[in-house]
């Protein structure tokens, strides 16, 4: 189905930056769909490269244009515990490896041994769940890029006397290697296991938060990066991300 979208800022815009800007491909894919006529304002075929929208006007891609953006291979993948997510050391097994016809689900083709399939977003060797793993430039800028504004939603199974005063830690007030964390979104929805909703990944985060404060995270499983949840994928198992949830995806991840 053609993608379609109205121009709601308030002065023109050249195209291939507002679709850029927009998270739908980068500006040189949007002058080589331009190149190609496959993109329309209210129903004219535009031809010009510097051809700008104006507010109130309806741009379409076209189907073939569609085609080409999701060109680009996109996984999700339950990783389990044990599995890096990307380039390993020696003795270590990355996630990739997990990408064979038996663990598939639901339809597509399983990627070559030699893909170039990325990790989008870290997830440690000592964690599991939901997990990316992309050729998709655009894909990969809606999740991890400097404007992304998506959060991530993790159940953290933790040893320790959980208490309010460091759960407003957790949310507020602490530190990594110098510099603050952006305020993150921490419930108790058992007596062990703390919910997080985080906006931001730095490295081994979560493990980290938790141990200035004297909890120790005994299991952390990444259920849900943005509008994707991991939903009942099986451990150890892998999809391909459909393209509605590419769209809602990039869409989302506008600020």
């Amino acid at each position: 189905m053609a993608f379609t979208r109205t121009y709601d800022g308030d002065a023109p815009v050249r195209i291939n930056k507002w679709l850029g800007q927009a998270g739908v491909c980068s500006r040189r894919e949007a002058e080589s769909l331009i190149a190609d006529g496959l993109v329309s304002i209210d129903g004219e075929v535009v031809r010009d490269a510097g051809r700008k929208i104006e507010p109130g006007q309806t741009l379409t891609l076209n189907d073939t244009a569609q085609a080409a953006l999701a060109s680009g291979m996109t996984i999700v993948l339950h990783k389990p515990v044990g599995y890096v997510s990307g380039q390993p050391e020696p003795g270590k097994v990355p996630a990739v490896r997990l990408l064979k016809p038996a663990n598939k689900v639901g339809q597509g083709e399983t990627p070559a041994r030699d893909a170039s399939l990325p990790p989008i977003g870290r997830l440690d060797e000592d964690s599991r769940g939901l997990l990316l793993l992309s050729s998709d430039g655009v894909v990969a800028k809606a999740v991890i890029g400097p404007q992304s504004d998506l959060d991530k939603e993790y159940v953290v199974e933790v040893a320790g006397t959980v208490t309010e005063a460091r759960l407003s830690r957790l949310r507020y007030g602490l530190e990594l290697d110098g510099r603050q964390l952006k305020p993150a979104r921490v419930t108790q929805i058992a007596p062990q296991q703390l919910r997080f909703i985080l906006k931001e990944g730095r490295n081994r985060q979560i493990r980290r938060m938790c141990e200035l404060v004297g909890l120790e995270v005994v299991d952390l499983h990444r259920i849900r990066i943005g509008p994707l949840s991991l939903g009942d994928l099986p451990e150890g198992r892998w999809r391909h991300l459909t393209p509605s949830e590419r769209e809602v995806l990039i869409i989302s991840a506008r600020p």
